[in-house]
């Protein structure tokens, strides 16, 4: 069995290519689903968020089943052009991999909390739809292990940055009093959350959403006003900031809805920060000569500061991952090696209670006990050495002298003592 880790990030492909083959959490199921049916696949997680689609997975083979597959979805994301930008990882590799993911080492913010949450829901929904074994089971628990230990001994999340603060950094950097600004959240998840707990006091906070009903609670709890989503275009003109962060596989704000809010505002300027995947504001809107927009990939330049902080914390991190993964490594090999013990031992005690219960069926028929002790003791010696007799048959007639050795620390000579 091979453990694999395949997938796009942040560092290799751009964000027109990450929001073709992002999955919503609706999506996983049907896609875990498909997975699980691929040849060779035994165990498979699916990691989908802003930042990174990944699978990881325990196959027969070297993984091309999964290359097709992280290929074709969805038919419009390219196969010639995908091959270029997938990465991949074997083995120890892999859980290298997953240790910096769920750690915050891989993330574009370095030390991001969330992303240790977005493992674990990929873990769970890989539980539910029964596409989780034994093997990712304990490799995603000791990932776990490994983040909190590099959370608790180093100071990677010391004053926790997400994408979500670095916006509202940005947007305080460009407007010099945030007090005065007119602030529109479109979304009501745990981005557009972040982004307004992390929001100062603002002139006035429009949240709009689908769900109506979330929209008022997240209002509700910062002093906002909601909206329902088709209402946006009325009320887009009164936004100087625009936070946007849905699931929607399509754009929610379009370029021809921003230019008729410019117009109307008299062309002041607008600053529009997407953060979702796939992007939420279409791209043409950049062209508008009084609105900023910035997307999930534009702020990369603007935590650059963030990763220079904790470039010494990092380094204690990755020390701690590498020992996770080595005591991983260890472990899984150890396990390994007991196994033909564990086979040896449960062959011996399967052939033991067969017996046993044939010798016990004989005594309750009336046999003499003497005839009962005596087929229990050769019928057990017979399935006991069958298999290992046979194989020392073979390897003579072979001249396997490794197996002959072997047989003599295994089956040593009796001794005088043992007479």
């Amino acid at each position: 069995m091979t453990l694999l880790a395949i997938g796009i990030n942040h560092q290799t492909a751009p964000v027109e290519l990450r929001e073709r083959v992002a999955f919503a959490d609706h999506a996983l199921p049907a896609a875990l689903e498909g997975l699980r049916e691929l040849p060779s696949v035994r165990e498979v997680v699916l990691l989908s968020t802003c930042n990174r689609t990944e699978l990881y997975a325990v196959t027969e083979d070297d993984g091309r089943a999964l290359d097709a597959w992280m290929a074709s979805h969805p038919a419009d994301a390219g196969r010639h052009d995908m091959a270029a930008y997938l990465y991949r990882h074997q083995d120890a590799d892999a859980v290298r991999h997953l240790f910096r993911v769920a750690t915050g080492l891989d993330s574009l913010v370095l030390g991001e909390p969330q992303i240790l949450g977005q493992v674990k829901q990929a873990w769970a929904a890989a539980r539910s739809a029964g596409t989780l074994g034994g093997q990712l089971d304990r490799l995603f628990q000791q990932a776990f292990v490994a983040a909190k230990r590099a959370r608790t001994d180093t100071r990677i999340g010391a004053n926790p940055v997400s994408v979500a603060s670095t916006a509202v950094h940005l947007a305080q950097a460009t407007f010099a009093r945030l007090e005065d600004a007119v602030v529109l959240l479109v979304g009501a998840g745990e981005t557009i959350e972040l982004v307004a707990r992390h929001l100062s006091r603002v002139k006035r906070l429009l949240v709009a959403n689908r769900t109506l009903a979330h929209a008022q609670d997240l209002a509700s709890r910062h002093g906002g006003v909601a909206l329902p989503l088709d209402e946006l275009q009325r009320h887009l003109a009164e936004a100087d900031i625009v936070f946007c962060a849905t699931a929607s596989r399509d754009p929610v704000i379009r370029r021809a809805q921003v230019e008729a809010a410019l117009s109307q505002r008299r062309h002041r300027p607008m600053l529009l920060l997407d953060l979702a995947v796939p992007r939420d504001v279409e791209p043409a809107v950049a062209d508008l000569k009084d609105a900023f927009l910035y997307t999930i990939d534009d702020l990369e330049r603007a935590v650059e500061d963030n990763r220079r902080s904790r470039r010494e914390a990092a380094e204690a991190a990755e020390a701690i991952v590498d020992l996770q993964v080595a005591r991983y490594v260890e472990t899984q090999q150890a396990s390994g090696r007991v196994a033909p013990v564990k086979r040896l031992r449960a062959h011996g005690e399967s052939a033991r209670d067969e017996v046993l219960a044939k010798a016990q069926q004989q005594l309750a028929a009336g046999h003499e006990p003497a005839e009962v002790l005596e087929f229990l003791a050769n019928t057990l010696t017979n399935r006991l050495l069958h298999a290992p007799t046979v194989a020392l048959r073979q390897a003579a007639l072979e001249g396997d002298a490794a197996l002959a050795r072997a047989s003599e620390k295994l089956f040593p000579a009796p001794t005088d003592k043992d007479d």
